[in-house]
């Protein structure tokens, strides 16, 4: 992974790497600039080299990326009983306490998961060796440059580093939310993910409340009707299906049988529409532009399902159409991601500024 131009190391789910790699090429020459790609087919990751480095969106505008380093170089183990010398050797000339963290990590597909183990391991001999050599801040520091080293097989990794406010803050770009079990089905990790990206704390508390409402669209059997509940709000879960009847007994829940393609909300207007249907991704996109147009919810979060090809494209014609119906006077934020919960659908927040 090496050439002329600056050159990122992004991470996606395994299987999406030609749609994250489509996203960022066009993101460049939406600039009047342009990179190139190059990456193994269900790798979880991809290198792209651009002359423009200063010109690549930020990761929270990378809809398929979930982790966003700057390359620095390649390192191959000779003697494998001895990798934290190569690593300090190519590090000699940074300056002191230039790193707040280290992360050492592989991407998230099949062949590099036997080297989890590994790389937890590793971590804290090089951590105290980095810190013992003035490389690395005595304290984990958010402020500053993060070094990764991400390994592809046990004798050869890449040295890449993040900066702040353009990286997720997860090894592997990924948020590992443990399942609820009071949750009756997994999808309420979506949501949870979901509201633990596009909010700090303090937003999360103020935006979701026990003085917030909310209607859950294509609720059954009721995994984000859960996360609202568990933050003391009211909900309309609408679904022909049954919503779980441990839901129902908070007295929070109030079951409309319907299609949620044609429901109104009860009172006339809620804080948030929420929505997980398993439906045309263009078909959801509309009833959510009909919903923030029609004033009938202050925000939405929603999911949009991919198909099978030309994914990108799909969901880049879906944001764009919704950027210029509901945001005439940019006076609303969207922002997508395709999250780890997620599977073959990404996740939306529509909300104003």
């Amino acid at each position: 992974m090496s050439g002329p131009d600056a050159c990122f190391v992004l991470y996606c789910r395994s299987g999406y790497e030609t749609d994250l790699s489509t996203e960022c090429e066009y993101h460049l020459a939406d600039k009047s600039s342009y990179g190139y790609t190059k990456y193994e087919k269900n790798s979880g990751l991809i290198a792209l080299y651009t002359p423009t480095p200063e010109l690549m969106p930020a990761i929270d505008d990378i809809v398929f990326a979930r982790q966003k380093l700057r390359f620095l170089q390649s390192l191959t183990f000779v003697d494998k009983s001895d990798r934290i010398t190569p690593v300090i050797d190519a590090l000699h000339h940074t300056k002191k306490d230039y790193y707040g963290s280290v992360i050492v990590e592989h991407a998230d597909n099949e062949r590099a998961k036997s080297m989890a183990k590994f790389c937890r391991k590793f971590t804290v001999p090089l951590r105290s060796a980095l810190r013992n050599h003035g490389i690395l801040s005595k304290k984990h520091d958010d402020n500053k440059k993060w070094l990764h080293l991400v390994f592809d097989s046990f004798d050869q990794c890449m040295i890449c580093e993040s900066t702040v406010g353009d990286r997720s803050p997860h090894s592997q770009g990924i948020n590992r939310l443990k399942f609820p079990t009071a949750a009756p089905s997994r999808s309420t990790l979506k949501l949870e993910e979901a509201i633990a990206l596009f909010f700090d704390k303090d937003s999360e508390k103020a935006f979701f409340n026990n003085t917030k409402t909310a209607v859950d669209l294509g609720a059954c059997p009721g995994g984000w009707t859960f996360q609202l509940v568990s933050r003391g709000m009211k909900v309309e879960a609408v679904d022909n299906g049954d919503i779980a009847t441990s839901l129902m007994d908070t007295g929070l829940v109030h079951h409309f049988k319907t299609d949620g393609f044609v429901y109104k909300p009860l009172h006339g207007k809620v804080n948030w529409l929420v929505c997980d249907m398993i439906e045309n991704p263009h078909r959801v996109g509309e009833l959510i532009i009909k919903w923030i147009q029609e004033g009938w919810a202050n925000g939405a979060i929603f999911n949009l399902k991919l198909p099978m090809k030309n994914r990108f494209a799909t969901v880049k014609d879906i944001l764009l159409t919704i950027n210029k119906r509901v945001n005439p006077k940019s006076n609303m934020q969207i922002r997508a991601k395709h999250l780890y919960h997620d599977r073959d659908e990404i996740t939306v927040l529509i909300m104003p500024k």
